[in-house]
């Protein structure tokens, strides 16, 4: 096939011998097949911003960090820099992601080089060696379907256990190879630590495996993994080998007020006796 013109660098400065053919065209990339020595990868291509239908809402760039503070507010400007940049920080998200995944020994594709705005990684494959095929596209019992189900849950405890959740994990952003489920697409993988909207995103990919897997399994529909590994997550309990039970019981004792408000005024009194510390000291000598 014609060379695409964003993989001819990667030709020029021999990261990849020849283009196969396309793989797939996302909403944020398209992936083609190369050939590297005596492998086969996956190139993708990341679309430019006018031309992606997945938006970097808010909600997924918030806590990500930045080189520095010009870059920072260029960024809030929206100036033409800015706007490059906030783009060049939404490829690298992925491009980090994969690589800290991967160390955690989460089942992603194995990266091997992020250049021209290309992310080169592994190609997953079959049993044959074909590209593996998405979730969606597999036909699953419902013996299956509950091991699919508890693998992902797994990897999405190992992915917590990094600092990540995926943000927008569903069927259709899961290929099966011969040993099972392998997570891909990952430029709106988020920070747990630094992103307010971390939980109810965790929420949202669990509940969306749920649904998918409750096709089969219907049982799944009932369990509540997302809040059990929450809240492990947040008392510093989660593992990567934490049992689970998909089983989770809220707390619906009602809050001490007369506590919160000590906490508060604590707080506040602090406060206020550091601003005078920081007037005092501020004052001429006599």
């Amino acid at each position: 096939m014609k060379t695409p013109a964003r993989l001819e660098p990667l030709l020029v400065d021999g990261l990849i011998d020849k283009v196969v053919r396309q793989l797939m065209s996302g909403k944020e990339a398209m992936v083609f097949v190369v050939e590297c020595g005596d492998e086969m990868r996956c190139a993708k291509v990341y679309k430019e911003a006018n031309k992606r239908s997945f938006r970097q809402a808010v909600d997924y760039t918030e806590g990500r960090k930045v080189k520095n503070s010009r870059q920072a507010r260029a960024m809030e400007k929206r100036s033409r820099y800015g706007r490059q940049e906030q783009e060049a920080a939404w490829q690298h998200a992925e491009v980090d992601a994969l690589y800290r995944l991967a160390a955690a020994g989460v089942r992603v594709p194995t990266p091997y080089n992020f250049h021209e705005g290309v992310l080169l990684m592994e190609l997953v494959a079959d049993a044959d060696g074909e590209p593996a095929p998405r979730l969606n596209d597999v036909v699953l019992g419902a013996e299956q379907a509950r091991e699919f189900h508890a693998a992902l849950i797994r990897q999405v405890v190992l992915m917590l256990c990094a600092g990540i959740v995926h943000g927008d994990l569903s069927e259709y952003n899961v290929l099966v190879d011969s040993d099972g489920p392998v997570i891909i697409d990952l430029p709106q993988a988020i920070d747990a630590a630094a992103n307010n909207n971390a939980s109810r995103m965790l929420a949202r990919d669990v509940a969306n495996l749920a649904t998918y897997f409750g096709q089969f399994a219907p049982e799944l529909l009932a369990t509540d993994y997302g809040s059990e590994i929450w809240a492990l997550y947040e008392a510093g309990k989660l593992k990567a080998d934490s049992q689970l039970s998909g089983v989770f019981r809220r707390d619906e004792k009602p809050a001490d007020l007369d506590e919160v408000l000590l906490v508060i005024n604590a707080a506040s009194e602090e406060e206020e006796a550091r601003q005078a510390r920081l007037a005092a000291a501020a004052l001429p000598l006599a």
